[in-house]
Formats: C-alpha cells, sequence, structure tokens
C-alpha cells in the first residue's frame, strides 16, 4: 500500500498554533459529540425494521431464515451500521428517515451532529501519524486528502502506516467513526473487487460511495473475525 500512498501529493495538514486547545479541551468536545452522537444512534435504530436487519445479517452470512447465528454479539454491529446507512436506490435510509422528522433547534450540537452523520462516508484510511494534541491524521484515500481524525479508542490501539477501513462523519473541526472499523490491506481491497466486478472500472471514490463495497469489506471480516473494536455509536 506504501506505493499508493507515495502517489498522494497533498499539502501539509495544518495542525493548528502552539496555542490552539488543549489535549483535555478537545477530548472533553469529542467526548461531548460522541455522546449525542450515540444518542441518534439508538433512536435512528427505531426506524430500523427487523426485516431490514434480517435482510443485512443474511447479506453478511450472520442469518439462517430468521436465526442470527453469532459469534460474538459484536458481530450484529457490521448489520447495524449497513441498516441505518445504505439502502437500495429506490428506499430511503433509516438515518434520513429520522432526519427529516428531528425538530432540533438549527445550529444546536444535536442538529449539526445529526447533519454530519447523514453525510457519513464509507472510506479508506491510511493512518500517517499522531495529531501533536489529540487523536491522529490520516489519509481518506478514497477521496485523497487529509484529515484529523479523533477516535480515543483508535488513538491508542491503531499502529502507524496502516490502512483501516471505515465511516467517518465530520460534526467539528475534526472527524470521527461511526459503525465498525476493520484492518485492510491491498489483498483485501483486491479480493473485494474481484467481487464486485461491476466497479472495476470505477474511480475508487465512486466503489467507496457504492453501498455493496463496505458489505463486501465486512464479509470479509467476519469470515477472518478480524476487526478493531466498535466505536461506541452502535454499542
Amino acid at each position: 500500500m506504501a506505493g499508493a500512498v507515495a502517489k498522494l501529493q497533498e499539502d501539509p495538514f495544518d495542525t493548528g498554533p502552539m496555542s490552539g486547545p488543549s489535549r483535555a479541551e478537545i477530548i472533553a468536545r469529542y467526548r461531548h459529540l460522541r455522546a449525542i452522537s450515540l444518542q441518534l444512534h439508538h433512536e435512528i435504530l427505531k426506524r430500523v425494521s427487523s426485516d431490514a436487519l434480517l435482510r443485512q445479517g443474511r447479506r453478511l452470512g450472520l442469518v439462517s431464515g430468521r436465526t442470527w447465528i453469532l459469534d460474538d454479539e459484536d458481530e450484529l454491529h457490521y448489520a447495524l451500521d449497513l441498516a441505518i446507512h445504505t439502502a437500495p436506490p429506490d428506499k430511503a435510509r433509516a438515518i434520513d428517515r429520522y432526519a427529516r422528522s428531528a425538530n432540533f433547534a438549527p445550529t444546536s450540537n444535536e442538529a449539526i451532529t445529526l447533519e454530519a452523520m447523514c453525510k457519513a462516508r464509507f472510506t479508506l484510511l491510511y493512518v500517517e501519524r499522531r495529531h501533536e494534541t489529540a487523536g491522529v491524521i490520516a489519509t481518506d484515500l478514497c477521496r485523497r486528502k487529509e484529515l484529523w481524525l479523533m477516535d480515543e479508542g483508535l488513538e491508542l490501539s491503531v499502529p502507524l502506516e496502516y490502512m483501516i477501513a471505515t465511516r467517518l462523519f465530520t460534526p467539528a473541526e475534526f472527524s470521527m467513526t461511526c459503525g465498525v472499523t476493520i484492518p485492510v490491506d491491498a489483498a483485501y481491497l483486491e479480493a473485494a473487487l474481484q467481487k464486485l466486478p461491476h466497479l472495476g472500472d470505477k474511480d475508487i471514490e465512486e466503489v467507496a460511495n457504492d453501498r455493496r463495497f463496505a458489505e463486501v469489506l465486512y464479509r470479509f471480516a467476519l469470515a477472518d473475525g478480524e476487526g478493531f473494536e466498535p466505536t461506541p455509536d452502535l454499542a
């Protein structure tokens, strides 16, 4: 993957002046937004029918008939992520249905967070380095840009120069994960594209925007038993 990353010629990420917010202030802001997103996800889940969740479970190989077959309860989070953030072209996503009925003050943290969650995108991240204050700096390989990722779990656990797949939203000056986060490599990506031959001639951003791309990567992760802890949004 190093060769692919080397081709990305981006401007250095501006981490801000040394007089900026302290680590404690950034983490407090992150935890506040994480708590809001957690509550919003609980409300959005009310818009996910049991049949819709079962369909996603079957596509991931987690359901037989109407019975869930889980080695670990955390495996359910893969189906929840897809049920909330994706839908067939002729259907509205659960998160969009919830957003249409929500009634938050336009400038509230809840409204800002919900809007950002509705714009969340599945992507591939290459972890470059630790942020000087909190979180990590990563390159979004699908959209070819650097970003500041705040995630306390990943900051402690993810190695540098490592590639992960996750869904991102940006409710503040930093981005945050939602759903699940899985490690990937070049072999994973090649195998995924072989499962989706109709996406082979598309740009990587178009591939990442296709709901089936995340689905295939999740199937591989479940089959291998690999993955990081699900983020608190779906806990």
